[in-house]
């Protein structure tokens, strides 16, 4: 090979078919290179939430900020006996419910979601960058997450499942957590102040006592949708309708 000018040039073949321009060879290499460098983001921030050996568990700063105050405005208990976190999509807020005199749920505190990725749907496969839709439990509390602290849910549940065996779906995805700092794809990233306070609840109250509700919006109001959104499986609307139902005991 021989360079002139700007063209490669390959011995033995004819003048028209031995030259091609070397800067349209450089864009299709950038090009794939960019392409390999976004396919491999994913598993990457999939790694930094789980456990890191060599990192230091991450503690609160001030164990339960004022939690215990609110919990005393609310009427409920602190510790309480259960908790239920429920998360808006579309309004990126998640709520902390806990039960108060009588058992009713009572409101103690919403937190902003600081970011999340995704659009109003259940989450379908892996790297869609959907946050799940659905009635989960928190699986796993990580203290070493290089995201401060973070709470894993245990999506795919039961019912993921068997709709991605109904829907021919394999890859379902998967390690959805909650957690601290402002970044996420696929999670709900909720700050350091706010998951150190989540953490430390939850920790206290055991994860086995805690319930999940992540709805795509706010169900419980008047009037709510629970048809699919333009996208979302059928089935989503049933989905929806369990959910609306599970929501209405979180109301003030």
């Amino acid at each position: 090979m021989t360079v002139r000018g700007g063209w490669a040039t390959i011995a033995g073949m004819g003048p028209q078919r031995r030259r091609w321009l070397i800067p349209g060879a450089a864009v299709l290499a950038f090009g794939l290179l960019a392409a390999a460098a976004a396919w491999s983001l994913l598993p990457r921030v999939r790694k930094a939430l789980m456990p890191s050996p060599d990192r230091p568990a991450s503690a609160p700063s001030a164990p339960e900020g004022g939690l215990p105050a609110l919990f005393a405005a609310r009427g409920c208990p602190h510790p309480p006996e259960r908790l239920a976190l429920v998360a808006v999509k579309d309004e990126k807020r998640l709520e902390l419910w806990a039960p108060g005199a009588g058992g009713r749920w009572r409101l103690v505190k919403a937190y902003p979601v600081l970011a999340a990725s995704g659009r109003a749907g259940p989450k379908l496969r892996e790297g869609d960058r959907q946050v799940p839709e659905g009635l989960y439990r928190v699986t796993f509390l990580n203290p070493r997450s290089r995201f401060h602290l973070s709470m894993q849910i245990d999506y795919p549940n039961g019912f993921d499942r068997e709709m991605g065996r109904l829907d021919g779906r394999e890859s379902l995805g998967g390690e959805i957590f909650i957690h601290g700092e402002a970044v996420s794809i696929g999670c709900l990233a909720v700050g350091n102040p706010a998951i150190e306070e989540l953490y430390r609840l939850v920790e206290t109250v055991g994860k086995e006592r805690v319930q999940v509700l992540i709805a795509p919006w706010d169900l419980r109001r008047p009037g709510a949708s629970t048809e699919p959104p333009p996208g979302a499986p059928a089935w989503a609307g049933g989905l929806y309708r369990r959910l609306q139902a599970e929501m209405a005991a979180f109301r003030e």
